[in-house]
Formats: structure tokens, sequence, C-alpha cells
């Protein structure tokens, strides 16, 4: 790229540099249009400069570390069995206490040590009630104090249950420990998988094995105005540099419907593989 004096005089007086004597001195000469790559670059730095954070930036929950919050939600289950028979999966009777089901929501789908747990929810029955716990960083600063609370839920008896977490979420928190020179605490987990069991029963049944095809065929939910999983990344993001977090409170919101979910599949599955075929 070219820049003639000319160009370099107007960029050093708007900059409030002087120009040397000679150049000074010179007559004054017409301002032409700066070229398209400089120009390009200049308006990147001035639309950083000028930025303005969004009024709307209220998150749910408490901050229990300097960014990261913690957000616990109850819902009555009194139907919920002392122990459930997930002999679908191989698992045999397990007691209610044990079972935890466990989601997260990243910063994106790329995988590899890029991608990160934003979000860390875990649903539980430690009574007649379903207990829906979730950590998720209002900076990414805190994912290892993150990690570090994770940690304290899962006692050696704990038996993780999710939709596709062997392939993706627990790889994922893996990595994210390791990275954070912390121990993994699912390595010695037993961990359900429903994503398979479900597979081997409905496949072909409906469309497809997805989450939101499950709830509506098997559960009869239908999400209304849920953000899709593929726009939780776009949200943290927004968020982090100063958005709105009202796309971010929808985030939170989609991932405790998930693990409601994952725990009316689990008592679910458990009832269709004892009914009569």
């Amino acid at each position: 790229m070219s820049v003639s004096i000319a160009q370099i005089a107007a960029l050093r007086r708007q900059a409030g540099a002087a120009m040397p004597a000679a150049a000074v001195s010179a007559p004054p000469v017409p301002r032409s249009p700066l070229p398209e790559e400089l120009r390009r670059l200049l308006g990147i730095r001035v639309r950083a400069a000028t930025r303005t954070l969004s009024t709307d930036r209220g998150l749910p929950g408490i901050e229990i570390a300097s960014g990261l919050r913690y957000l616990e939600r109850r819902v009555d289950w009194p139907d919920a069995p002392e122990t459930v028979d997930a002999s679908f999966a191989s698992f045999g009777e397990i007691p209610r206490q044990h079972l935890l089901a466990f989601d997260t929501e990243t910063t994106g789908l790329a995988g590899g040590t890029g991608t990160r747990a934003c979000m860390i929810g875990a649903a539980d029955w430690p009574d007649r009630q379903l207990r829906v716990r979730q950590l998720f960083l209002s900076t990414m600063s805190a994912e290892s104090a993150m990690l570090e609370v994770f940690a304290r839920w899962l006692p050696p008896e704990t038996v993780l249950v999710s939709y596709n977490g062997r392939c993706y979420d627990a790889p994922l928190l893996a990595t994210r420990y390791r990275l954070a020179r912390q121990t993994n605490p699912l390595i010695e987990l037993r961990h359900l998988d429903l994503l398979f069991p479900v597979r081997r029963r409905f496949r072909g049944v409906w469309e497809n094995c997805r989450l939101a095809t499950i709830e509506r065929q098997l559960l009869g939910v239908v999400r209304e105005d849920d953000l899709p999983g593929s726009e939780a990344p776009q949200a943290w993001r927004d968020f982090l540099q100063g958005g709105s977090s009202r796309n971010l409170r929808r985030v939170v919101d989609h991932n405790d419907q998930d693990l409601r979910s994952l725990s009316a599949l689990l008592l679910r599955m458990s009832e269709v593989h004892a009914a009569p075929s």
C-alpha cells in the first residue's frame, strides 16, 4: 500500500504531530481520501473506542467468587423413587441421592483446548425436591474457581447422568481441569449417558434422537422462547464485551430446562423399560 506525503501530513495533523520545517512551509495540499485499507484500520479503532456498555447487565444468582455466580432452584418432585432401576443402561438399581445430572454451556463447539465451559449445571434429588444448581461466569478469569466448586459436588458414590456427556461434556471438563492443573473429579465416577439407550430404543421411531425431540415425544415438553444451544457462545461473547445480558439469562434458563429434562428422562426410561413391550 503506498501513502502520499500529503496523506502522511494529514494523519500527523490529526495526531497533533508537527511536520518537519520544509514540509510545513510548503503550500497547503488538498486532502485526498485515505486508502481503503487505512480507513478500515482506523475505523476499527474508532469503533472500539466509542463502544458503549448496555444498561441491561443484570444476572440471576449470587456472586460466590470474583466473576463466578451461583444460582439454585428447587422443583417439587414427590413421586421420585427411592431407587431408580437403570437396568435399561446396564446399571441396575441406583439410590436416588447418588444420581447427579450435569450439563455444560461453552464458548463454542469447535472442540480442543480453545473451548471453555462458561456454565456448569447439575441437578439431583437430596430429598423430595429436584435441586438445580448452576455455576456460570461473568468473567473468564473465574473458570478455575468454577471447576473447584463443581468438584466439591461430586462425592465418590456419585453416578453422573448426561445426554451425550461421554462424548462432549466429560472430555471438555477433563481438558479444562488439566489446563487448570486440578484433579479431574469425573474420571473415577460412573457415567450414565442417556443418549445411547435412547438411541437403541427409539432410533427409527422418531425423526431423530435430539434432546428436544425426545422431550416433545416422550416427556410432553415443548420449549417456548428457548435460546438454541448454538447461540449460547455468541450470548456469552456479547455480554463479556459489554452488551446486554438478556440472551445470557436465556442461556441460564436453557441449561435449567436441560437439567430438568435429563432428570425426567432418566425416570421415564426406567418406566419404559419396566413396562410390557
